[in-house]
């Protein structure tokens, strides 16, 4: 039986994920506060201007962001995230999106999340967590 604070949270999380795994994303690691999960870019994730719609490197980085948070092992939600584009990812290339717990306190927590195509950076993503279930002593 897995114990709270471990990956088995996440990765039980990610078995349950139809959205993430429907768009072909894989938990490469997961341990509570982190997580790299990684997606190539589909056709059908291109918009108008031939560029990956910057909707799927959002749920790409939340997906990360959500693995990260509920590796502890009390369900946790995102309250809120923004995200900065850096540079544009295109049909085919695959990328990796790292996530790390920069602070807990309470139920709330900070966690950023960089995804990377290869050594480029191509977002930065804030989020910030919410626990909504507590854990027994």
């Amino acid at each position: 039986m897995s114990q709270p604070g471990t990956a088995d949270a996440a990765r039980a999380m990610f078995a349950g994920d139809v959205a993430s795994r429907s768009l072909g994303m894989e938990l490469v690691r997961s341990a509570p506060g982190s997580a790299v999960v990684r997606m190539r870019i589909t056709p059908e994730m291109v918009n108008g201007h031939g560029i990956a719609h910057g909707g799927y490197l959002f749920l790409l980085a939340d997906s990360a962001f959500a693995f990260a948070c509920n590796g502890h092992g009390p369900a946790t939600v995102a309250a809120g995230a923004d995200i900065t584009f850096v540079a544009s990812a295109r049909f085919g290339d695959e990328l990796v999106a790292t996530a790390a717990e920069r602070a807990r306190y309470g139920r709330n927590g900070i966690c950023d999340v960089t995804i990377r195509r290869d050594r480029d950076v191509i977002a930065e993503f804030r989020g910030r967590s919410r626990i909504i279930e507590r854990t027994a002593p």
